[in-house]
C-alpha cells in the first residue's frame, strides 16, 4: 500500500507540474554540432571527433574507445527526451544523469540503463549514489564497490536494433521515473542525487542518438 501511495502521488505531482508549468523545452543536442558538450575518453591520444561526432542530424557514437559526452550545463527537476538505435549489433550503452565530480570512465551519477533489452533498469554509480524502489532502499557505500544495478519491472520494451526508441527520463525532487517506448520500466524515490550534468555513453558499438531535450518542472 505504501508503494502504490507513493507512485500514485508522484504520478499526481507530474501530472500538476506538467499542466502548470512552461512548455518551452531546453535543446540539449541541436542536430548541428556538440558546442554544449564535453567529451571524455581518458585518453588524451584518442581524437573525441572520432568518438563522438554528428552527422545528418544524428549525433553518432563509435562505442570504442568507452567514455561519454557530457553538457556543460547542470540539470535539476525536468522531465528529459531522446532516442536512440543500435545501427548494428547491440551492445551496451547508458544515459547518466545527475553526473557530479570529475571526469572518469564510469563517473558518479546515476544511470538509466541502454544494454540491450535491459534499457529502463537504474544503475547507481559512486559512493552515495542511491535511491528506494519499492520500499527498498539502495545505496553505494564504498568507491571500491562503486557499481550497483537494480532490474526493471517489465519485459524489455525495446525495439528491434535498427529501429528508433524512446527514452523518457522524468527526475523531480527526488523521484524517479523511467519510460522506454511508452512502457513504464522504473520508479524510485529518496534518489540522493538530483541535480548535474547529462552524460550518454560510448560503451560497445555503434550507437545513435537525436531529439535530445528537457523540459524544465
Amino acid at each position: 500500500m505504501k508503494t502504490l501511495l507513493k507512485s500514485a502521488a508522484f504520478l499526481f505531482m507530474t501530472l500538476l507540474v506538467l499542466s502548470c508549468g512552461s512548455e518551452k523545452h531546453t535543446v540539449l543536442f541541436n542536430g548541428e554540432n556538440l558546442d554544449n558538450w564535453s567529451i571524455y575518453t581518458g585518453n588524451p591520444d584518442v581524437d573525441p571527433g572520432d568518438v563522438f561526432w554528428v552527422e545528418e542530424g544524428v549525433l553518432n557514437t563509435s562505442g570504442d574507445p568507452f567514455g561519454y559526452i557530457r553538457t556543460k550545463e547542470s540539470y535539476s527537476n525536468y522531465k528529459l527526451h531522446l532516442e536512440w538505435r543500435w545501427p548494428g549489433e547491440p551492445t551496451n550503452s547508458g544515459v547518466l544523469i545527475h553526473v557530479q565530480g570529475k571526469d572518469r570512465i564510469f563517473p558518479h551519477c546515476i544511470e538509466c540503463q541502454l544494454m540491450h533489452e535491459k534499457a529502463g533498469d537504474i544503475v547507481l554509480m559512486g559512493a552515495g549514489a542511491g535511491v528506494t524502489v519499492k520500499d527498498s532502499a539502495y545505496l553505494v557505500i564504498s568507491d571500491e564497490r562503486f557499481y550497483m544495478s537494480i532490474p526493471k519491472f517489465e519485459d524489455p520494451s525495446e525495439k528491434t536494433p535498427g529501429e528508433w526508441n524512446s527514452y523518457d527520463i522524468t527526475s523531480i525532487n527526488g523521484d524517479l521515473e523511467i519510460i522506454v517506448n511508452g512502457v513504464l520500466q522504473h520508479t524510485a524515490t529518496e534518489v540522493t542525487m538530483n541535480e548535474g550534468n547529462i552524460a550518454l555513453q560510448s560503451e560497445g558499438s555503434p550507437l545513435q542518438f537525436r531529439n535530445i531535450y528537457l523540459k524544465p518542472l
